[in-house]
């Protein structure tokens, strides 16, 4: 038998109103209950409880703020910018192929806002084919050299062990992930040889594959499940809790009720101890919900879905509409987090 423990956030913002309210993460969202789930063989069974009923250990982990990463700290949420280097990518492929493209969107992402550039020369898009070694690597670092003389922090978005190599030694500061080191296991070597926080990423198969016909015994348990069992691995071969970031993986290996169900559930990876990104940005669900069929008009959506992970404590925002989603996010905020209670 497993037992699981998801925290309510208190949807208001008034947090004197809950004098026993904890901090979710350290952060600025709160709770004053959790959902205990537990699990056993196919079953399962939910109950609400005070947070006074959680053992001290969930307690700490639930509550513990997140030690900063590559210099960013977590007392408002984070905006990763996707930046793809790509030809094919689902939203913006060949939008900045070209060396010159890359440096600008960089400068201009940066200027509205981001706090991390999130290079990728492959795409993971449903469908996609794998690129080779030497191909990727061509692709990213002219991006991430122009990037990083620009003054920005870097992810290298990469499955493979060589590229994310030599994107650290051209400026890139954090590793992302989306196979969790499953696709290439000498990734846990690098990271714990450079020193590299990475983002292990939930996926069902490749994404090649990956959407043929996605099976979950519990969408939400099954992925905490998984997550931390490859933090377990990250944790044997060298890499400290602290430098690790998680990812659930929308749209990875998902259908429009997996993703939804992850997104409701968001609370629940707190449990792992380690700051969260969601990469939601303009995917097909939000599409498909909101009747969008071009990604790149479905920013309103993505903004939704961005804001509905911030009241759960995200700590980070994988985005295409930087500007946008950063107007969205200081109104949130300043709604959300007011301490006045009265006006």
């Amino acid at each position: 038998m497993t037992r699981y423990y998801r925290p309510i956030p208190i949807q208001s913002s008034a947090p004197a109103l809950y004098p026993g309210a904890l901090p979710l993460a350290g952060g600025w969202a709160r709770f004053d209950q959790v959902e205990e789930i537990t699990r056993a063989g196919d079953g399962i069974a939910s109950r609400l409880l005070p947070v006074a009923a959680l053992p001290s250990d969930v307690r700490l982990r639930l509550t513990a703020p997140r030690q900063a990463i590559a210099g960013m700290s977590w007392e408002a949420p984070r905006l990763m910018a996707v930046l793809n280097v790509t030809p094919d990518s689902f939203s913006d492929g060949g939008d900045f192929a070209a060396p010159e493209m890359a440096a600008q969107a960089a400068r201009d992402l940066m200027h509205d806002g981001a706090d991390i550039l999130d290079i990728g020369g492959e795409s993971t898009r449903p469908g996609a084919k794998e690129v080779p070694v030497d191909e990727e690597i061509a692709r990213v670092l002219p991006a991430v050299t122009a990037a990083k003389a620009a003054g920005a922090l870097i992810s290298i978005d990469t499955r493979k062990a060589a590229v994310g190599a030599a994107a650290l030694k051209a400026g890139a500061a954090i590793l992302n992930d989306v196979s969790a080191m499953v696709f290439d296991p000498a990734m846990a070597a690098l990271a714990a040889k450079t020193g590299a926080p990475i983002c292990l990423m939930h996926a069902q198969g490749d994404p090649e594959t990956m959407q043929a016909d996605p099976r979950y015994a519990h969408v939400l348990l099954d992925v905490y499940d998984f997550l931390a069992r490859r933090i377990a691995v990250a944790e044997a071969a060298g890499i400290a809790r602290e430098r690790i970031i998680v990812d659930p993986g929308i749209g990875f290996g998902k259908t429009q009720a997996h993703n939804l169900t992850l997104l409701r559930g968001l609370t629940l990876f707190h449990g792992l101890g380690c700051p969260l990104l969601l990469g939601a940005s303009r995917k097909r669900f939000i599409g498909a919900i909101a009747g969008v069929a071009e990604a790149k008009a479905r920013g309103p959506g993505s903004i939704a879905v961005a804001l509905a992970a911030v009241t759960q404590g995200v700590q980070i925002l994988r985005v295409h509409d930087i500007a946008e989603t950063k107007q969205a996010l200081a109104l949130h905020m300043a709604l959300a987090t007011d301490k006045a209670s009265l006006g």
